[in-house]
């Protein structure tokens, strides 16, 4: 099936008579009903009930579906569920830990970073995940490991809150 040009609302993931899938979504566990190669999108926002992940592209080029899967930011829109079991995923739902907002988080909310906000989930946990690796980075790491597309320009402040997280 060609996933690059559905929309959420014209599909049906659930109770499809497929094989049990088993996720480990913000460490809970989960068994979807869908097929294997359902985007891992679908069965968070459809079968798990997850809806901070967005659906932008469908071709992985705008990263408004990027969690984390084993920690690594990973657009979930071209990920199949199959490729997902036995995975620790981290959804947007996921990143404050125990109601403590994660230090991007504060960062987006002091820098006034969403204009629309779609693609903050998916700006923020790229940003997390590069601040995991890279806890001090420069503007050039942030060019290159930032590739996530905001419609309405905040690049200059998703820039300011970065920064603002590295030095939190």
């Amino acid at each position: 099936m060609d996933w690059t040009n559905q929309k959420s609302q014209s599909m049906d993931w659930t109770n499809q008579g497929n094989a049990m899938a088993n996720l480990t979504v913000n460490g809970k566990s989960f068994d979807v009903d869908v097929e294997p190669d359902t985007p891992l999108l679908w069965a968070i926002r459809e079968n798990i009930g997850l809806t901070g992940t967005k659906y932008g592209c469908g071709i992985a080029l705008c990263g408004a579906c990027t969690v984390h899967i084993d920690g690594e930011p990973t657009r979930s829109c071209s990920f199949p569920v199959s490729a997902a079991e036995g995975k620790k995923i981290t959804t947007i739902e996921g990143l404050a830990d125990n109601g403590h907002l994660h230090k991007v988080q504060q960062a987006w909310i002091a820098n006034d970073v969403p204009q629309c906000g779609y693609c903050q989930s998916g700006m923020i946990m790229a940003v997390a995940a590069l601040l995991k690796e890279k806890p001090k980075p420069t503007d050039a790491d942030i060019d290159e490991a930032i590739t996530n597309v905001c419609r309405c320009g905040t690049y200059q402040q998703v820039r300011t809150a970065i920064h603002s997280a590295a030095n939190a």
